[in-house]
């Protein structure tokens, strides 16, 4: 099972092989929409400065690319937390460009139709689907949430709230910013030894100096989802790095606040 970056309709995107046919998935890129710079060109933040109606184009152009219906969308408001929400259709936007309204960094469903949508410029959206129970996740593990466990989180709300097995969850870490170009002083090292324990280590490189340290988040949720219970063979990494890969993707790290995001949508059909 991996991430692979697809196009369609003439839309870049990334998605997992290993999802079947029963869910619209995919995490978006910036390439193929029509929003002008700094948020050139698929824009779909909301609380960016573009123009509504680029946004209401961009989130067509991107549903219709990955098989999502963008008049369904949930999109949550960040916290960098390990909120995990469950929502329905009552949670449902009033239009694409509308900000999100969910207070939760992951959200939870099993009603099909419900567009679970979360947003990135480094940190790690992440899906879970258990195709039997037909449930589906969406996370954004930004370092705080990743330290915290919300991938696990949700996977474990996903049993308890829905009677999911463990065993049968799917799961997919998209493009986020690798351990390549995620270099950080004691505190992020400090928070995943807190939550992790022993197991941070394997995830942590001192650099030089022993004073900063390259942290690999997409390893350590990848460790949390196999706590929850997860068979290894059931997590896909994208190996995509939204700092290197400035092509594809924006990077808060190397372009601040003046630029677009991304968005990773995940539906059940």
């Amino acid at each position: 099972m991996q991430v692979i970056r697809k196009t369609v309709k003439n839309i870049p995107f990334y998605a997992c092989d290993g999802f079947g046919p029963g869910v619209a998935h995919g995490f978006s890129t910036r390439i193929g929409g029509v929003s002008p710079a700094p948020w050139d060109s698929l824009n779909l933040g909301a609380c960016r400065g573009d123009d509504p109606a680029n946004l209401r184009e961009n989130f067509s152009r991107f549903c219709a690319a990955i098989g999502a219906d963008p008049n369904a969308l949930v999109k949550n408001q960040q916290m960098h937390s390990k909120r995990v929400r469950p929502v329905t259709k009552a949670d449902v936007m009033p239009a694409p460009e509308t900000p999100g309204e969910v207070e939760a960094d992951g959200m939870i469903t099993n009603q099909p139709g419900v567009a679970l949508t979360i947003f990135s410029g480094d940190c790690l959206p992440v899906f879970l689907y258990d195709p039997v129970r037909r449930v589906i996740a969406a996370c954004h593990a930004g370092w705080r949430g990743t330290a915290q466990g919300i991938a696990a989180q949700a996977a474990r709300q996903m049993q308890e709230d829905y009677g999911c097995a463990p065993q049968d969850i799917l799961a997919a870490i998209g493009p986020g910013i690798g351990p390549c170009c995620f270099e950080t002083h004691a505190d992020v090292p400090d928070g995943l030894r807190a939550e992790l324990g022993p197991d941070a280590e394997a995830f942590i490189t001192a650099l030089p100096g022993g004073e900063k340290f390259q942290v690999d988040l997409k390893g350590a949720n990848a460790r949390w989802l196999e706590r929850a219970g997860l068979k290894p063979e059931h997590i896909a990494l994208s190996a995509a790095c939204t700092a290197c890969d400035r092509t594809d993707f924006w990077s808060h790290r190397m372009q601040g606040s003046q630029r677009g995001s991304m968005a990773a949508i995940i539906q059940m059909v």
